[in-house]
């Protein structure tokens, strides 16, 4: 793709940015997780994992209790692509810290019992 100014390029890439975005809200708040995580959290829902969607608050305990077995045999997978291997030059401090779906998930799993508990809804749309 071509840019005809350096403007141009800046505004596809905060585009391609926010594609990868999702925001989840209830009526208590909101929370904006990576994209990839965010998909897989919903399949583990058993939801399909389109963006937009819902969750009815009378749907969010079975959703509840999918996550979570889902996150039990999921071990310390993150839901996304492995990262490449690293470079032989690479120094140890400079390699980023790989984050668990799990770990990715304690937010979301705090926001659905708090849905739970004042009976709200689960929504989510790309940030």
């Amino acid at each position: 793709m071509r840019f005809r100014s350096r403007y141009d390029r800046t505004i596809f890439n905060a585009q391609a940015w926010l594609e990868v975005i999702v925001k989840f809200s209830t009526s208590i708040g909101q929370l904006t997780m990576h994209g990839d995580a965010a998909v897989a959290l919903l399949k583990g829902m058993g939801h399909s994992g389109t963006v937009p969607g819902a969750i009815l608050a009378a749907d969010l305990p079975g959703a509840l209790t999918q996550l979570q077995r889902m996150l039990e045999t999921a071990g310390d997978s993150t839901g996304a692509p492995l990262p490449p291997p690293p470079r032989p030059d690479e120094d140890e401090r400079e390699r980023e810290p790989v984050i668990t779906l799990k770990t990715r998930a304690v937010p979301l799993l705090d926001m659905i019992r708090t849905a739970i508990a004042r009976n709200s809804d689960l929504m989510w749309e790309r940030g």
